[in-house]
């Protein structure tokens, strides 16, 4: 049966501060630059979120897509929007809400509602031209 990968996009806007709190604030300036910012910047997130598995022979779907659609914005959307990820989002409160970080959390999220015969991939666009992706390796 051939394999085949279903996207659906996602979007939300969220604010966050790279920075550790054991360094002092030259430290975390001279590591992440104006993203330090003490009192926050804000992001446009495009989310895509790609499952890969076999065709479904009764209903010719990997995935339903309508299900997926519930799911990111039950999990992710409704979690992350309007938020300020490092205040308001439990998973942040000690880990630093980088773009890599925050699509591990987004996968971990999502992955105990997925079959497990389906292959996992977050693609996050964190500006138009910067983005990460993961599928838990």
């Amino acid at each position: 049966m051939p394999r085949v990968t279903v996207h659906r996009k996602a979007h939300f806007n969220a604010a966050h501060r790279l920075y550790r709190k054991d360094w002092s604030g030259e430290k975390n300036f001279e590591v992440f630059n104006k993203c330090s910012n003490p009192h926050f910047h804000g992001h446009n997130y495009e989310l895509i979120v790609s499952l890969t598995g076999e065709i479904n022979p009764e209903t010719g779907y990997v995935y339903d897509l309508g299900v997926l659609k519930d799911l990111i914005r039950s999990e992710i959307e409704d979690a992350f929007d309007h938020k300020n990820l490092n205040v308001e989002v439990e998973e942040f409160k000690n880990l630093n809400p980088t773009a890599e970080n925050i699509s591990v959390v987004i996968y971990n999220k999502l992955r105990v509602h997925i079959p497990s015969d389906l292959d996992i991939e977050i693609t996050l666009y964190e500006t138009p031209r910067n983005f990460v992706t993961y599928s838990g390796d």
